[in-house]
């Protein structure tokens, strides 16, 4: 019989475990922003993608370690979002936690009808419409049944593209230390060193390559949003956060590095996974198909950590809301769950099939990226600004999970958000998705400025305190 310690006061259930959270930031993080992603990014800079992973990995961990310190300090938080209601004030809460969910729904569009197309490799008269609501449905049943059900689901979805991933990398390095021919010529470290130059296509395509890479990183938050369901969080958030950057940049990094040691990166196609180009230039049997469940892997992934992160993140807003209507979201299942706000998510997923009118999956892709990287950009840089304000107010806990330098360090991060942003115009393609995201902060900002109020801080905690 469970423990009432690991049971929250508001009914949910602290039953996930360090490799749990690990596993499960980086099934959100690792997702189709590498596996099919990372060629656009190869294709704009070359080598020197490498270096923007470092700067972006570097930036996310700063931003991490701030917004691991707020949820230290309050572990009970099914989001990282209440921070900024209270620091910053309800109407800015209001606007940050549906931005964020509209970012979080977007992803789950964008990786589902990704799903849709990896299956029809092997299934090509199946409609995508049908296979995106049978999977939807199987992962939306998972999250329903217990957190720990999705946890386990996640561990071994993460467990599989990151063992594909390291294959990757050994069979790599294999091939360097064997001098491999490929019909492109002997792998070697030349590939990717000879002639090397920072900008090989230009100031602007590096700087243009910032936001693909940016959205590689998105979903990395996810740790916080489990902090209110882990067995220990004081224990597990800061093991967490500290040693899955280190992971991600090491999986990312040396991905890259292989995939441009065997293959001439000038030559990737941006409209199919790196990895499927890479072992079918090396003559792998069957490579298409191997690599093509990895991906479809990959996708599942990150749309049940999508899943399990829409409906906490509802919950949430649930919470918050003033209004009747969200008060029927507010209910815990006897699972343990927010089942209401898993189902609402998850319905608003279903309207990915509108992606299929869109010229190709790649291009999809590309502009749900853009889109999805503007909202989070906003919220970023918000909760940020939360976290300057925690840290000169009465709440700040001074022996807790501290970020380093946090005068130097929060200004900086807004100034780097700022700058991905701006990056958005470098390339054609994302100059839509960025208005659009201006467009959306003045728009919404001003309707979330008329918003009477939501629930405030005190209300919060009440609402909290009731066993439903």
């Amino acid at each position: 019989m469970e423990k009432q310690t690991n049971i929250n006061a508001d009914g949910t259930k602290r039953t996930l475990s360090n490799r749990h959270v690990q596993m499960i930031a980086l099934g959100g993080t690792i997702g189709t922003g590498l596996f099919l992603g990372a060629s656009t990014s190869i294709k704009k800079t070359g080598p020197s993608i490498i270096l923007v992973y470092i700067i972006i990995g570097a930036f996310f961990f700063l931003m991490m370690r701030g917004i691991g310190e707020m949820l230290y300090q309050d572990p009970s938080q099914h989001t990282f979002i209440a921070f900024i209601t209270r620091y910053l004030g309800d109407r800015t809460g209001y606007f940050a936690g549906w931005t964020y969910w509209i970012g979080l729904v977007c992803v789950g569009m964008a990786e589902l009808t990704a799903t849709a197309n990896y299956v029809q490799f092997w299934f090509p008269h199946v409609p995508g419409w049908l296979i995106q609501i049978v999977f939807l449905a199987i992962l939306t049943a998972v999250n329903l049944i217990a957190v720990r059900l999705f946890g386990e689901a996640e561990f071994w979805f993460s467990t599989i593209k990151i063992i594909a991933i390291l294959a990757m990398i050994a069979t790599g390095f294999f091939l360097l230390f064997s001098h491999f021919k490929t019909p492109t010529g002997t792998v070697t470290l030349s590939n990717v060193t000879s002639n090397f130059t920072l900008f090989p296509n230009g100031v602007n395509n590096f700087i243009g390559a910032f936001p693909m890479v940016f959205f590689a990183f998105l979903g990395m938050e996810f740790i916080g949003i489990t902090t209110a369901e882990t067995k220990n969080p004081h224990k597990v958030l800061p093991k967490a956060i500290n040693e899955i950057i280190v992971r991600i940049l090491i999986f990312y990094i040396g991905a890259l590095f292989v995939i441009m040691l065997i293959y001439p990166w000038r030559s990737l196609s941006t409209t199919q996974s790196p990895f499927v180009q890479v072992f079918s230039l090396v003559g792998l049997r069957a490579a298409a198909a191997v690599i093509n469940f990895v991906v479809l892997t990959s996708s599942v992934s990150a749309l049940n950590s999508m899943i399990y992160s829409s409906g906490r993140h509802f919950f949430q807003l649930a919470i918050e809301s003033h209004g009747p209507f969200m008060r029927h979201f507010q209910k815990i299942s006897t699972h343990g769950v927010p089942a209401l706000a898993i189902l609402i998510s998850t319905g608003c997923v279903l309207l990915s099939p509108l992606l299929s009118v869109l010229p190709g999956v790649s291009n999809a892709f590309s502009l749900i990226a853009s889109a999805t990287s503007d909202l989070y950009l906003i919220v970023y840089a918000l909760t940020i600004v939360a976290h300057y304000r925690y840290r000169r107010s009465a709440d700040f806990l001074p022996d807790g999970f501290l970020m380093p330098a946090y005068k130097v360090v929060d200004p900086l991060l807004i100034v780097f958000f700022g700058v991905v942003y701006l990056s958005l115009f470098f390339d054609p393609s994302n100059r839509i998705p960025a208005l659009l995201g201006i467009a959306w902060c003045v728009i919404f900002g001003f309707f979330a400025s008329r918003e009477k109020s939501t629930v405030s801080h005190a209300n919060t905690a009440a609402i909290n305190q009731k066993i439903v």
